[in-house]
Order: C-alpha cells, then sequence, then structure tokens
C-alpha cells in the first residue's frame, strides 16, 4: 500500500518487535524500560542476551539516544542489566517469572527452606529457591568484579609463566601468593606473619574441614562456637565429629564466663564483626579472651569480612595480639567473589606441619594460575582498589536498607551496620522468624531467620544482606517484608 504524503514509513526495531508507533508522546524511557522488564520476565530475554547498542537502538526508534541509556540505567539500577563496555549491555538476571520450572521452590509445589529444621543442604535450597530480592547475607557486588583488572593480571602472569610453573605446585600454595597474603595481612589486619606461616586454601570452609582432624588428633572433641553464630560454620565443624557448645553473646562479644563454662579447648569467633549480630568484641572481652587462650586454649579467628568497615575505626585481629594460641582465618570470598574458592589459613607453629599434610592428602593444593593472577591483583594495588569501590558502593546500599526499615519496620531494631555486608533486625511482634521469612519468600523476597543461627532461645529477627542489592531494589524488598510481618502479627 502506498505511503501516504507526509507520513513516516513503518519502522521499528527486529529487537522485541518494538514499533516506532508504539511509542508514547511523553516517558519514552520508561514505556522501554517496562518493554524490556516484561520480556526478561517472559524469557524472550534469557539471562546472558545482549541489548542492542543504544545508538543503533535509538536510530531504528527515531528517539534520541539519551531514551535508550535512560531505560537501560533503569533496568542496570533494578539488577538487570550490567554494561560490559565491548561486551555490550547483558542481562545478568532475571525475576522469578522468568525461571523455569525445574528450579522447584515453594510456589511450584517444592518443600520450603523453612519447613524444617535447616539441614546441610538448606543453603542449596534457598540458594535455587527463586525470588525477585534476594538478601541472602555474606554476599559482595558481584557486578563490580574487576574483570579488566583481573584479565590484565592473568594476561601478565601467562606471558611470564614458564612451563616448570604448569605441573604440581606446593600444597601449601604458591610462594607469590603467600608473600602477597602475608603482606596484606600485615597492612590491613596488623598481623605480621612470613609468608611460610601462611596456608592457602579453598576458603574457610576447608578451613575448617582440614581443621577437624589435626584438633582431634590433638585430643579437641568440641568446638564451642558463638550464639547467635553463623549455622554453616557450625555445620562444618559438626560435620567433623566435633561437638558445638553454644556461648552467649552480648553487646560486648562472647562471655568468656559462658566460654569456661563449656569446658570446651577450643572455639569459633567472629570478633572483628560478629555474625550475624555485628557486635565488634570489647577491649576488656578481649583481654579475658586472651587470658583464657593462655591457659590453654584455641582460638580460631574467623575474620570473614573486616576489611569492609563504614563507621568505626579499623579493629586488629586477635592474631596480631596472641600468635600461638590463635589459628587465623580469611579469604577473597567477600573481597571479589566466593567462586574463586580462595583463602587462607595461619596456624600456631604446633600445627601447622599437620595442616599442610591435611591438605596435601586432601587436594595437593590449590589450582596454581588462580594464586599466581590474584597474587598479581594483590602487588599491583588492584584488590585494595577494588575494596575502596566496595566501601562506597556497599555503604550506599547499607544506608538505603537502614532508611527502609526505618520506613517500613518502625518497631524493628537493626544491628550491625557499622560494618560488613549485612544487617540484622530484630522484632518485638510474637511471630517466628521462619514463618515471616516463608511468607516472604513467597512474595519474592530471600532472607535468613535469625533462629538458623541460634541454638539457644532468642528473639527472633531477620538477617539481611544488602551488598549485592541495588538500592531502589532494597527499599521495595524491605517495603515487601514489612508488610508481611504485619499481616503475620
Amino acid at each position: 500500500m502506498p505511503v501516504g504524503a507526509g507520513a513516516l514509513p513503518a519502522r521499528g526495531s527486529d529487537f522485541l518487535q518494538l514499533a516506532v508507533g508504539d511509542l508514547p508522546a511523553g516517558g519514552k524511557a520508561e514505556w522501554l524500560a517496562g518493554r524490556l522488564r516484561q520480556a526478561i520476565a517472559d524469557g524472550r530475554l534469557a539471562v546472558g542476551s545482549r541489548l542492542p547498542p543504544t545508538r543503533v537502538l535509538a536510530a531504528e526508534l527515531r528517539v534520541s539516544r539519551g531514551v535508550i541509556t535512560e531505560a537501560y540505567r533503569r533496568l542496570a539500577e533494578d539488577g538487570h542489566l550490567q554494561g560490559r563496555r565491548r561486551g555490550g549491555t547483558v542481562v545478568v538476571a532475571a525475576p522469578r517469572a522468568a525461571r523455569g520450572a525445574s528450579e522447584g521452590g515453594p510456589e511450584r509445589g517444592g518443600a520450603s527452606p523453612f519447613s524444617r529444621a535447616p539441614g546441610p543442604d538448606v543453603f542449596d535450597a534457598l540458594r535455587d529457591a527463586p525470588a525477585d530480592v534476594d538478601f541472602t547475607p555474606g554476599r559482595p557486588d558481584l557486578t563490580t568484579f574487576p574483570r579488566t583488572a583481573w584479565l590484565r593480571a592473568e594476561r601478565a602472569v601467562l606471558a611470564e609463566l614458564s612451563a616448570e610453573h604448569l605441573g604440581y605446585g606446593d600444597p601449601r600454595g604458591a610462594p607469590a601468593l603467600r608473600r602477597a597474603v602475608a603482606d596484606w595481612l600485615a597492612r590491613m589486619r596488623g598481623v605480621r606473619v612470613a609468608p611460610d606461616e601462611v596456608l592457602i586454601v579453598a576458603g574457610t570452609a576447608q578451613a575448617l574441614t582440614l581443621l577437624h582432624q589435626v584438633l582431634r588428633a590433638d585430643g579437641i572433641d568440641a568446638v564451642a562456637v558463638e550464639d547467635p553464630g553463623s549455622l554453616g560454620g557450625r555445620q562444618h565443624l559438626a560435620n567433623g565429629g566435633l561437638a558445638t557448645p553454644p556461648v552467649p553473646v552480648d553487646e560486648e562479644g562472647v562471655r568468656v564466663d559462658a566460654l569456661r563454662a563449656t569446658g570446651a579447648r577450643a572455639v569459633l569467633l567472629t570478633p572483628a564483626h560478629q555474625f550475624p549480630t555485628g557486635v565488634v568484641t570489647s577491649g576488656e572481652r578481649r583481654r579475658e579472651l586472651l587470658g583464657w587462650a593462655r591457659e590453654g586454649g584455641l582460638i580460631l579467628e574467623d575474620d570473614y569480612d573486616a576489611e569492609h568497615r563504614y563507621d568505626r575505626a579499623p579493629v586488629p585481629a586477635l592474631r596480631a595480639l596472641l600468635a600461638d594460641r590463635v589459628c587465623y582465618l580469611g579469604s577473597v570470598s567477600k573481597l571479589l567473589a566466593p567462586a574463586l574458592r580462595i583463602g587462607w589459613l595461619v596456624a600456631p607453629s604446633r600445627h601447622r606441619a599437620a595442616l599442610v599434610d591435611a591438605k596435601r592428602f586432601n587436594d595437593l593444593g590449590n589450582p596454581v594460575l588462580p594464586q599466581l593472577v590474584l597474587a598479581r591483583l594483590m602487588e599491583s594495588g588492584g584488590l585494595e582498589r577494588q575494596l575502596r569501590l566496595l566501601r562506597r558502593r556497599h555503604r550506599d546500599r547499607r544506608d538505603a536498607m537502614i532508611a527502609a526499615l526505618a520506613e517500613h519496620l518502625p518497631g524493628g531494631r537493626v544491628h550491625g551496620a557499622a560494618a560488613g555486608l549485612h544487617l540484622t533486625l530484630t522484632y518485638a511482634a510474637d511471630v517466628p522468624d521462619t514463618a515471616v521469612a516463608a511468607a516472604a519468600l513467597a512474595r519474592g523476597v530471600k532472607c535468613q531467620p535469625l533462629s538458623w543461627h541460634r541454638q539457644l532461645p532468642g528473639p527472633p529477627g531477620l538477617v539481611l544482606g544488602y551488598a549485592a542489592t541495588p538500592p531502589g531494589v532494597i527499599a521495595g524488598g524491605v517495603a515487601l517484608l514489612g508488610r508481611t510481618l504485619r499481616e503475620l502479627s
């Protein structure tokens, strides 16, 4: 059919069959963002899909490039898109409706992770449960992983790598990484160690696993744990046949009188930022702990997120104060990504040889190439730059969560705001926190109930990670949590 005089030919984009004629007179960016959200939700744009360049799509739709840029920006803030420079703009997350039925979840007939006492697979079940808003604690902002810096370090390592480095490595870890870690601990945590004292492990989880047999060989059959304290840490110790008597935590840290009462000769602690309450062990309590250790006790210090601090001065590690009675555990899971599976264990001299043997017979040592790349990143200052970036982004997200909690859960009490990657919220309502977490998950909001991390009775609460979630998404998720708690109360 001929085009009438003065009329534009019917044009648009093959991308999602967007048509020029469908564009509204105003609010073009909002309209396009809505179309993109719907396409991600219904699966037309799967995770990994690359969007057209802004210049190309703007030309096809006859709008300014700013309209396309603004639409992409809105979805990036929601956590659905990520700009990857030469890699373009890519879909990195999909809302619940877009995920396949094979993923299961409570709304698809699967058992809720909160329907029973947490077992060994509970974190796998919760991770697989679909949700629009994920407040799982312990995750940094993985979209900021320094891909360019990592690739640059990897290229440099491969360019210099000799053939012999491709053979079996030292089970203690690559010497370059042990040197880099020793330097990092001295500068960032006040822990002075020689590189030969550092054992590279596959994260804190493996460090605890290696410690099982070493502690049992030393006659230790119980490791006391903080209460509330990490369910995951407790599970790893129990898996090794070790009892985990609980020790209450108050506003100054773990209660040393209660620790003595357990009779345990070892204790697992998070003294710089207690998980999940966020308490920093006070000076007086530290002195009591060190006194207990000098009497023959062993402290397993999990320094899991001490570098992430916002409103307070750094707190020295216990290892810096009593090296021969403290076994120090750290990793890059909260600094770079858990997927790297790289951490370190610094043990008292009497346990070091046995731990190296345990590591050797467990896996012959961590993969060497990632160790060398991480060493290069640390030596170049790249890891420290990454930490500064994360602190700024995480602080903004923490502030967004605190503001949202004040608005939507004004009766709750927030714990642990000065540092870390999560907040803990306790509330007065007589509603089990597992019921709140289950109802929130059914609405698309994922979090952990505080009771998961308790062995002793205590007030209900929720453990809410904020670091991996954009501020706008945080506000919406907290609003849903507030509505859920009000309806259950």
